[in-house]
């Protein structure tokens, strides 16, 4: 979202839709912290952009077009328009007891984008490897009614959902459901 800055700072931030639209694009304004995330690299494969305020679609479509022009946004090559613009002339509300500064426009940003499996990788997939090898708080979900293979069968989605992103990635999509997942001898899947 965009732009997000106190009270204080309402003077000094720029509020014209290229900026706002810019910042929106920047991983430090985003809800989910990625280390390693690469703009040149991470493919986007759906953008939902929507805009609050007083914005022309005229001023949206200059701004995703800059976007694209200076490879801020890479989109899949299955997917070449990639974007999803909203425009609505009624701007944001603000409470007054927010810290949050009010804004004649607002930008915000729902996307899909390839890094997001090195997250499922490195936060979900190894944390939940490690808990399970000792059977960790198990005994609590199957004593509220989960059964216990539930637990493999989650990771091997998730395992799946890694190797989809990867194929993306790579440009090569599978068919075969059975090659989303390898199970070693720990009853870990990748």
């Amino acid at each position: 979202m965009s732009p997000i800055v106190s009270k204080m700072d309402i003077t000094t931030t720029p509020n014209d839709v290229q900026n706002i639209t810019d910042e929106c694009f920047k991983p430090t304004n985003w809800l989910l912290h990625y280390d390693s995330f690469d703009p040149a690299e991470d493919q986007y494969m759906s953008i939902v952009l929507n805009y609050r305020g007083n914005v022309s679609s005229k001023e949206a479509n200059t701004a995703v077009q800059l976007l694209k022009k200076d490879c801020k946004v890479r989109l899949v090559e299955w997917c070449p328009t990639g974007f999803k613009v909203g425009l609505n002339d009624i701007p944001a509300s603000i409470l007054e007891q927010d810290d949050i500064a009010a804004f004649s426009k607002n930008a915000v940003v729902i996307a899909n984008n390839t890094a997001i499996s090195r997250l499922f990788s490195e936060r979900i997939s190894k944390k939940f490897d490690i808990i399970y090898s000792q059977r960790a708080f198990v005994h609590w979900y199957v004593g509220e009614g989960m059964r216990e293979g539930g637990f493999p069968e989650a990771r091997e989605d998730l395992g799946c959902l890694e190797r989809e992103y990867a194929d993306v990635l790579c440009e090569r999509q599978t068919d075969d459901p059975d090659d989303c997942y390898v199970n070693d001898d720990n009853d870990n899947y990748y």
